[in-house]
């Protein structure tokens, strides 16, 4: 059974691959417009914000990777909406392939995409001025971080991906998500904030997955902030996909 997953995966991952390669517009515009507000917030208004580093660039990368993120999940609802409405889940749950198989290689096409886009975020960084002092072990770490984040919400998108009546509504759901880094310290320092949105800021996943990003950048001691973004990643992640589970065995009973 294991054997006949991995090898039903393998081969729907390929033909969620191809349709990417078709249309690499969708890895082209999850990229272009976080390296667009990378531009905007460094250049335009980078000059007029303090927070304590040395490199604007280099405080803000953490809070846009997670931005880029948030930006691709979407095509994997999008994705899931259209097979859905196509038929195409239907025919192969007519075929001998594993069930969740289905699931999996449009989760794993995500991660993919999303990887890309991230490397080509950081290396627009990189030319902006982005420097880091992090070893290979601290890059793995914001590798392993970037990857959970990836996944959870990942998993978060298959449920509008699913359920969705029409494919507005199977991307829109991301656009709280995107927003939800401007209400932490992706941008500014939380302590610049007023009492109730500093609170706010201050207690929501996104504040504490870009500070530990940001530290290992900078190889500071990274605290209890990674402790804290991996039990939100892991508790996301876990949520997510159970959700996500019931409701594709819903709808395919």
């Amino acid at each position: 059974m294991t054997k006949h997953f991995f090898g039903d995966t393998a081969v729907l991952l390929g033909r969620s691959l191809r349709h990417i390669t078709r249309s690499m517009d969708t890895i082209v515009t999850t990229a272009i417009m976080p390296v667009a507000m990378m531009l905007m917030f460094v250049y335009v208004f980078g000059g007029a914000i303090r927070t304590g580093s040395d490199s604007y660039v280099n405080y803000l990368l953490p809070g846009i990777l997670l931005i880029t993120v948030a930006s691709g999940i979407a095509y994997t609802a999008f994705r899931l909406f259209t097979d859905m409405q196509s038929g195409i889940f239907e025919r192969f749950q007519s075929m001998p392939t594993a069930r969740s198989s289905v699931l999996w290689a449009h989760v794993l096409t995500s991660l993919i995409a999303n990887s890309i886009s991230l490397v080509v975020v950081v290396l627009v960084a990189l030319l902006m001025g982005f420097r880091s002092g992090a070893g290979v072990l601290e890059w793995l770490a914001v590798a392993g971080i970037l990857i959970l984040f990836t996944l959870a919400l990942t998993w978060i998108a298959v449920i509008p991906g699913l359920t969705a009546k029409t494919v507005d509504g199977a991307s829109a759901f991301s656009y709280p998500l995107i927003f939800l880094p401007f209400l932490s310290s992706a941008f500014v320092p939380t302590d610049t904030m007023p009492g109730p949105v500093r609170a706010f800021a201050e207690h929501q996943p996104v504040t504490s997955i870009v500070n530990a990003i940001r530290d290992l950048f900078t190889q500071q001691p990274v605290g209890t902030d990674i402790w804290i973004a991996l039990a939100w990643c892991v508790g996301l992640l876990i949520v997510a996909y159970i959700f996500a589970m019931n409701t594709y065995r819903r709808r395919i009973a």
